[in-house]
């Protein structure tokens, strides 16, 4: 495995470089051959960010956390990836099929969710449009405490969406045709 980091507002330790090559790096046995992996950390008022990227043949993994401390943000991510890298196996196998161990020989498939743990749709909104622009749709958003808000754009008389990013900004969602 491959390990880049990088580090944006921030100066990387020899302490945090050498935790992240040996938390990250002990996910170097799932795979097959060298893998490149970048790592970038950054800090943002009280928050501490990790941001991993594996990149595989077909795929990517990506796994973005924070917490207070950057030792527990890294632990978060390293949870994050190999979530998704048994998902991705399990993924592969029903794909081909023949029960082989695809591309990871070290990790046991996910349990097949109970009933009860699959997601279902619980309710059903209806709410009438009336046109306006991104800037009353994104008060509105406030006004209602919500994420996001779908509104008509009274400029192109499209369904759009407006989202709350994590970084504090906002972010609209176009129809593409």
């Amino acid at each position: 495995m491959k390990i880049k980091i990088t580090g944006k507002n921030m100066d990387i330790t020899d302490a945090l470089r050498e935790i992240t090559f040996k938390k990250i790096g002990r996910l170097d046995k799932y795979f097959q051959g060298d893998v490149d992996t970048n790592v970038t950390f950054s800090v943002e008022k009280n928050r501490q960010i990790i941001e991993v990227t594996i990149n595989l043949p077909g795929t990517i993994l990506r796994a973005e956390e924070y917490s207070d401390d950057m030792y527990t943000s890294i632990d978060k991510a390293v949870d994050v990836l190999e979530r998704q890298i048994r998902k991705y196996k399990t993924k592969l196998q029903k794909r081909y099929k023949n029960g082989e161990t695809i591309r990871f020989e070290n990790i046991e498939p996910m349990p097949k969710p109970k009933k009860e743990d699959v997601p279902k749709l619980v309710k059903v909104k209806k709410f009438a449009m009336k046109p306006m622009n991104v800037e009353e749709a994104i008060l509105q958003m406030e006004l209602l405490r919500h994420n996001f808000f779908v509104f008509m754009n009274g400029e192109t008389d499209e369904v759009n969406v407006v989202y709350k990013r994590k970084d504090g900004n906002y972010g609209l969602i176009e129809p593409e045709f």
